[in-house]
């Protein structure tokens, strides 16, 4: 035990341990990850579930494991299908790190998903929460899995006053949670951390009256478990002026374009669109230049149709919808497409452009 944790609280480990797993066994919630322990589930699961609502997240798990059940049909994908069913989840180098870590696993370890820490936590976009919870949930290795959840929880359990935003303090709550873990049933021991504090230890408003653990609880007994956990603010977000045009040909096929390798949103289609950086100036004719230098597009830019808003963790999008006629079609078309209706749905767009398809596009239906 380190000087950390010799500094904390103690509580009565078995004691703890039956508590907290006995409230799971009764009270989890049904979940389709839970209906097995196949490592491949519950690792797509849990990448799915970073920064993702579980309410959000089930439909999305149900289509793509039937889309793709084994680590065999995702690593053998087309990139653009695995996007398409990713469509609207958000944080989309997940799913491109899922794939290449799925792919690793497929040609390097014959389609099992690593069961040691050492294995799994070397593949691409595994952190030490995501290894933690494959091992634990699926291996029954007691490995610690902690995100916010577990901080949240454990930080009111333990009284601990470390920020959480820093990186160097979930050391001291991997640390609480290896000490504290169930060797017999870690599986449960985890899950039941992860639900106690989406359930019960919630952010604002803890139910504490209803919490199996408030006995071994510090921050209860000391009327604190508004306080905790401490965590210092992020930085403000950017905001981001933008202008997006859809352009249709005579025959009412629309144009777009897919984002480039690397970067933000990297590799989804989109309407063409641009940063504006000079707002004393027409958009329209800053658009109509922008288009004709970057894809040789030749356009009539028409009206501002619409706007739309869309929030990132560290920026916010406005964007300026405008309409517009192709006059000409380019010679080389790279990375724009000219689609019909039919087409542009097999096509995968982040949810700013998936609002611009549905009111601009789709509306006229």
């Amino acid at each position: 035990m380190t000087q950390a944790l010799k500094n904390l609280p103690q509580i009565n480990k078995e004691n703890f341990q039956k508590d907290l797993i006995g409230w799971f066994e009764v009270e989890q919630r049904i979940l389709p990850w839970r209906q097995d322990q196949d490592p491949y589930k519950v690792w797509v699961s849990e990448i799915m579930l970073q920064q993702t609502r579980v309410d959000t997240v089930i439909p999305y798990f149900n289509r793509f494991v039937e889309e793709f059940p084994t680590i065999e049909a995702l690593s053998e994908a087309d990139e653009d299908k695995v996007l398409k069913a990713w469509e609207g989840l958000g944080y989309y180098s997940r799913v491109r790190n899922l794939q290449a870590a799925v792919r690793e696993v497929h040609e390097k370890y014959e389609g099992k998903v690593p069961d040691n820490l050492k294995e799994i936590s070397a593949l691409k976009g595994v952190g030490p929460y995501t290894a933690g919870a494959v091992l634990s949930i699926a291996y029954g290795v007691p490995e610690p899995a902690v995100d916010g959840n577990v901080m949240r929880v454990f930080s009111r359990i333990l009284s601990i006053w470390e920020d959480i935003a820093k990186v160097s303090t979930r050391k001291i709550f991997e640390e609480a949670v290896r000490e504290l873990i169930s060797h017999e049933n870690p599986s449960y021991f985890n899950q039941a951390l992860m639900e106690l504090g989406a359930l019960i230890c919630t952010p604002t408003s803890p139910s504490c009256l209803l919490c199996p653990v408030r006995e071994h609880c510090h921050a209860f007994h000391e009327g604190t478990q508004h306080e905790l956990p401490i965590k210092t603010k992020n930085k403000k977000q950017k905001a981001v002026q933008l202008a997006a045009v859809v352009i249709k040909d005579e025959k009412g096929r629309t144009v777009i374009h897919k984002r480039p390798e690397s970067g933000l949103l990297a590799n989804m289609w989109e309407f063409p669109n641009m940063e504006i950086n000079l707002p004393f100036i027409d958009e329209r004719e800053q658009l109509k230049s922008f288009l004709s230098e970057t894809y040789d597009l030749e356009v009539e830019t028409g009206d501002m149709v619409g706007k739309i808003e869309h929030v990132f963790s560290h920026l916010i999008w406005n964007i300026n919808v405008y309409e517009a006629k192709l006059k000409r079609v380019p010679q080389e078309m790279n990375e724009i497409r000219i689609v019909t209706k039919g087409e542009i749905a097999e096509y995968a767009f982040p949810v700013s452009h998936q609002k611009m398809l549905k009111q601009f596009v789709f509306s006229e239906e």
